[in-house]
Parts: structure tokens; C-alpha cells; sequence
């Protein structure tokens, strides 16, 4: 089981139609599963290419 050692978490907030109806949306972070010196862990795709 990979170890998830990023502390980002969903962005939520509403959805504006031209109309100005406000529905409920969530934006989810970009996790991956990398390898990093043999220990499989879920980082953000930000976190993978600073890291690489």
C-alpha cells in the first residue's frame, strides 16, 4: 500500500451558469503513485516534477 505524504486536499466551491444558478463542485488534487528509493508513495504532480 503506497503512503500518501501530501497534505493537499478536494478545492470546493460553486459553479456559476450565466444565469447565476450556484451549483456545488469540487476540484480534486492531481495525486500519481511514484516510487521514490523504493518506498511506493502518493504524491501530487507538482510535488513528482520538483522532485525529479
Amino acid at each position: 500500500m503506497a503512503k500518501k505524504i501530501t497534505t493537499k486536499k478536494p478545492l470546493t466551491g460553486n459553479k456559476r451558469s450565466h444565469a447565476l444558478n450556484a451549483t456545488k463542485m469540487v476540484q480534486k488534487p492531481n495525486l500519481q503513485k511514484k516510487t521514490i528509493d523504493g518506498k511506493k508513495v502518493i504524491i501530487s504532480a507538482r510535488e513528482a516534477k520538483k522532485i525529479k
